[in-house]
C-alpha cells in the first residue's frame, strides 16, 4: 500500500469524523418527523437519525464499491489491480464490523432500559 493510498483513507477517516462531530442543519422545507416536534431534545433525535442513516449508507456505499472492484478485477479491466480490490474489500469489512458494534450495543442499551424496574 502506498503513502498516498494511506492518506487518502485517513482523509477519509477524518471527514466521516468531523461529519459525525458536526450537527447537520435541516433543510429549507424539511421538517422534522412529527415525534421529534417537541422542543426538547427534537433536534437531537433527529440528528441522531441522520447520523445512523448516513452510517448506513456509508457501509452500503463501501460495500458496493468492494464489489465492483472485485467484478472489474475479475473481468481483467486494466487499471484494475488486486492490492486496491483488498483494500476496498477490508474497508467495506472493517465499516460493516463497525455498523455490528452499533447495533449491538445499541440493543443492549434497550434491553437494559426496559429490565429497569418502574
Amino acid at each position: 500500500m502506498s503513502q498516498l493510498e494511506i492518506d487518502r483513507v485517513l482523509a477519509q477517516i477524518r471527514s466521516i469524523s468531523a461529519q459525525a462531530r458536526r450537527p447537520e442543519a435541516p433543510k429549507p422545507g424539511e421538517a422534522l418527523s412529527t415525534r421529534d416536534s417537541s422542543a426538547t431534545g427534537g433536534t437531537q433525535r433527529a440528528d441522531f437519525a441522520a447520523l445512523l442513516q448516513r452510517g448506513l449508507a456509508g457501509v452500503n456505499a463501501a460495500q458496493q464499491s468492494a464489489a465492483q472492484a472485485a467484478t472489474a478485477f475479475q473481468r481483467g479491466v486494466p487499471g484494475v489491480e488486486l492490492p486496491q480490490v483488498m483494500l476496498e474489500m477490508q474497508k467495506a469489512s472493517v465499516a460493516f464490523r463497525a455498523a455490528t458494534e452499533v447495533r449491538n450495543r445499541l440493543v443492549n442499551v434497550y434491553q437494559e432500559i426496559m429490565n429497569m424496574p418502574i
